[in-house]
């Protein structure tokens, strides 16, 4: 965690900004403000942040992996594990055609015992990394969360694996990010903080009123803490009876300034585990610019958005009259942070149109039904719930004499592809959340973006391109979905990362 760098200071000058201010004002103006500014903000850190190189187009970083002591401001200490020493990690940007080269080092301990079944949470201190919602390649090298970092099998050595993630050259601008997703454990990771930010730069970036605004990244964490740590889900109510604690770039609560009638270009990815929000600002304008990473054709102006676990969202918000405000993330849940107000009124303008990207597809020529259902108690242990995806392309029973009484049918397989899908084709696939108990159930696509066109068979006015949605409890969203590019094995998954490590996924193979 750190503070502003120079750059995004100097991003906060009314000249900059926008102000309608000159000469000797405009001096007096600017210092003042900056001083203001640095006086509040001094609690609202940005995550560091790493470039790739202009002369290369390659983004060359390593990422540590280690069990940290942190001091995290509104909380106390915590030990848990984190990239880079930090919650979150470093906020990792790059241009459409240039490289990601990730050296990951795992200095974790070796791992406990296993449970021979692959859907029981396990190997806590095995990782590998997903660039969550990037259009790269699934296989090989990159984007490949069938890999599994392991630990050192000697305490106190590391070990060291390699990731490349080639950004196309169409790639979207917009932000996505990045997190742990080895199966079984990734509910865990997660919660202990291990996720960062992902800023791919291009063209909605250089519209005028968006180059001028002030851009913030905030990154919610979700951190669930016994006795000063992230418990390990070693049981299926390891976390029930612990408060979630929201922090956003590693504080709690902390305090942004913005000034009247100034617009701040927010970056909000929602990296927690577990828990989905509806951002409410209170007070001030807010206009949606982007989801998932994509870029709507417009802004939109809204009064609240709901955010599913690693959902994001990009926000022009625009200040209001002076006071202290409040982002909350439900009408039950503590703010995740504290808006101030102050400083001379600014007129800065918002944008009439983007480069976003038509939110539309042909009719489809498949269609598809996956179900996801739970069920309490029917399993033997320490995870006694089954978390299923059934319908079309389900897991079949490992027993095939077995009914369908078998709860351990219809849950995740490392060897059995559920979903072919071809490149090209347009699809359509209907998500039902029939679950009976634990019925948050947000449903993510890997590598492609699909079109949300209906919630509970009512079509939207205007489709939304996702990576992420939350799928409504007994009810049902409609999407379609054309894969484009890139071939091999990808997932799907309920993104309450502890019913996914406990079952809740599948494998999806894209073939041409």
């Amino acid at each position: 965690m750190t503070s502003l760098a120079r750059r995004d200071v100097l991003k906060c000058l009314p000249a900059v900004a926008g102000a309608a201010v000159t000469g000797t004002a405009a001096a007096r103006a600017a210092t003042s403000h900056a001083a203001a500014r640095s006086a509040a903000d001094a609690w609202f850190p940005q995550p560091q942040t790493r470039r790739a190189d202009p002369d290369t187009g390659r983004l060359a970083t390593r990422l540590t992996v280690a069990f940290t002591e942190l001091a995290v401001p509104g909380v106390g200490s915590v030990l848990t594990r984190t990239y880079e020493g930090s919650v979150p990690g470093p906020t990792l940007r790059v241009r459409p055609g240039e490289t990601l080269e990730i050296t990951q080092v795992n200095a974790l301990p070796p791992n406990a015992a296993t449970h021979q079944d692959i859907n029981v949470p396990h190997h806590f201190n095995t990782f590998n990394l997903h660039t969550h919602g990037m259009h790269v390649d699934p296989e090989g090298g990159s984007d490949n969360v069938f890999r599994a970092f392991e630990p050192a099998a000697t305490p106190g050595e590391t070990t060291t694996y390699c990731t490349t993630v080639d950004v196309p050259a169409d790639h979207p601008a917009g932000t996505f990010w990045y997190h742990p997703h080895h199966h079984g454990s990734a509910a865990t990771q997660v919660l202990n903080g291990m996720a960062g930010v992902i800023v791919v730069e291009g063209d909605v970036d250089e519209v005028p009123e968006i180059a001028a605004a002030r851009e913030v990244v905030l990154c919610v964490s979700e951190l669930k803490l016994s006795g000063g740590r992230v418990p390990d889900l070693t049981s299926h109510g390891a976390f029930d009876d612990l408060a979630s604690i929201f922090l956003v770039n590693g504080v709690k609560q902390p305090v942004l300034t913005i000034a009247p009638g100034e617009v701040q270009r927010w970056r909000v990815v929602n990296a927690g585990a577990l828990t989905a929000h509806f951002l409410h600002l209170s007070g001030q304008e807010m206009h949606q610019i982007a989801c998932d990473g994509i870029t709507f054709m417009s802004p939109v102006p809204t009064t609240g958005v709901t955010l599913p676990t690693g959902g994001r969202v990009d926000l022009l918000v625009r200040g209001g009259e002076p006071g202290t405000y409040s982002l909350s993330a439900g009408p039950a849940s503590p703010p995740l942070l504290t808006l101030v107000v102050t400083g001379e009124p600014r007129a800065m303008a918002l944008p009439t149109s983007l480069p976003g990207k038509v939110a539309s597809l042909p009719a489809p020529t498949r269609t598809r039904v996956l179900t996801f259902r739970s069920y309490d108690h029917v399993l033997s242990g320490a995870f006694p719930n089954a978390y299923r995806i059934l319908g079309d392309g389900e897991t079949p029973a490992a027993d095939r004499r077995a009914g369908r009484g078998d709860h351990a049918w219809g849950r995740f397989s490392p060897d059995y592809v559920n979903q072919r899908v071809r490149l090209g084709e347009v699809e359509e696939w209907t998500i039902v959340n029939d679950a009976h108990t634990h019925n948050h159930h947000p449903f993510h696509l890997h590598t492609n973006h699909f079109l949300l066109t209906a919630v509970d068979n009512r079509p939207l006015a205007t489709p939304v391109w996702h990576d992420t949605v939350n799928v409504p409890p007994k009810g049902s969203v409609t999407l379609r979905v054309r894969a484009e590019d890139f071939t091999g094995r990808s997932m799907l998954h309920c993104h309450q990362l502890q019913h996914g490590d406990e079952g809740m996924m599948q494998i999806v193979d894209y073939v041409r």
